[in-house]
């Protein structure tokens, strides 16, 4: 586990744009697991940015995303594949036939895992890019998930939802559940990248790099992938 410490999420985010631009060079066909709220939202701008300077090509790249909430159509605005064409997909010349978000409107666990299936197909996420809830949940993977895991309807914890208010008019509007890939679908990635920025996530990364392997931290799981880098500023380092 590689961990580089920044002064702030703007670095950071350059310096996670800069990973997945490389491994976008390094790849013929390169496939991405990408993420959603705040964080990465610095790497994304960085990567629209460079695209625009260097003329980065993006036809060949196919991206999945973790989740997607429950009950929210492509095109409602607090949906992530709306975040994900707004934040980044509008900007550069990807093939948003090959962008996939988990469907909030499946309806079974059967349709759900199907997700799985279709990144399997397609041959797997080389780069996994994620954030970090406060209570050490990746993807929406909250504490007690099996680390056996797969791509599922969650239900979402009062924290979470709280956490996510923000973005939103009212708390009550927040959906209360997502369709999530799980921890052993994440795991599946061959290279993650996890971004933290904030005091408010210094005890979840804490538990990630020094903490004991414990579903009641879901991030812990990470410790046992052989590729994941740590982006982290000094606040979210601060209880290490």
């Amino acid at each position: 586990m590689k961990k580089i410490i920044v002064k702030n999420q703007e670095e950071g985010g350059k310096i996670a744009g800069d990973l997945l631009l490389s491994f976008i060079q390094e790849n013929s066909s390169p496939i991405l697991g990408l993420a959603t709220g705040s964080t990465p939202i610095s790497t994304y701008k960085y990567l629209i940015n460079k695209t625009k300077e260097e003329s980065v090509d993006w036809s060949n790249v196919m991206t999945f995303n973790l989740d997607e909430y429950i009950g929210l159509a492509p095109e409602h605005e607090q949906s992530y594949r709306y975040f994900m064409n707004e934040e980044l997909f509008d900007h550069i010349n990807i093939d948003k036939d090959k962008t996939f978000v988990p469907d909030g409107l499946v309806k079974s666990q059967d349709e759900a895992s199907k997700y799985d299936d279709l990144i399997s197909s397609k041959g797997g996420i080389g780069l996994q890019l994620l954030g970090i809830g406060i209570n050490g949940h990746i993807g929406f993977n909250e504490p007690g998930t099996s680390f056996d895991s797969i791509t599922s309807i969650v239900d979402l914890t009062k924290e979470t939802i709280e956490a996510n208010s923000r973005f939103f008019d009212n708390i009550s509007d927040v959906p209360k559940k997502a369709i999530s890939m799980g921890l052993k679908s994440i795991m599946n990635a061959k290279k993650i990248v996890l971004l933290a920025f904030g005091s408010q996530k210094a005890e979840a990364i804490k538990h990630l790099i020094n903490g004991e392997v414990s579903p009641e931290w879901p991030c812990t799981i990470l410790q046992k992938h052989d590729d994941v880098t740590i982006i982290i500023d000094e606040e979210a380092a601060s209880k290490l």
